[in-house]
């Protein structure tokens, strides 16, 4: 399955960066270098047509968890915009916020 048609699937714009703000603040880890490029790759497939991440990268380098949260959003995203609403806010009830050690460290 390809995960280049979900960037036509939001509602909006603003809908669309509010679900990347969403996965960039609270799944993207950078304490797992190679898990977090591979979220911030898919934070961009959300916004481009072109192929930046396979779901087979998704599942070699993104832990059980969140792999299973992405799943979630790509099947909301295929069913209604008020399904993605949805997606947003169990993601924000179930992920704390991740502080960005990086910036800490070099910021």
């Amino acid at each position: 399955m390809s995960l280049t048609d979900l960037s036509a699937r939001f509602r909006d714009d603003a809908q669309r960066r509010r679900t990347q703000r969403v996965i960039e603040k609270r799944l993207a880890d950078d304490r797992n270098q190679d898990e977090c490029r591979y979220l911030m790759r898919f934070v961009w497939q959300l916004h481009m047509r072109y192929c930046e991440v396979t779901e087979q990268n998704l599942q070699e380098y993104v832990g059980a968890d969140k792999l299973k949260a992405i799943e979630a959003l790509v099947e909301a995203a295929r069913r209604s915009p008020e399904s993605i609403d949805a997606w947003i806010d169990s993601i924000e009830q179930i992920f704390p916020v991740v502080h960005d050690r990086s910036y800490e460290t070099f910021g």
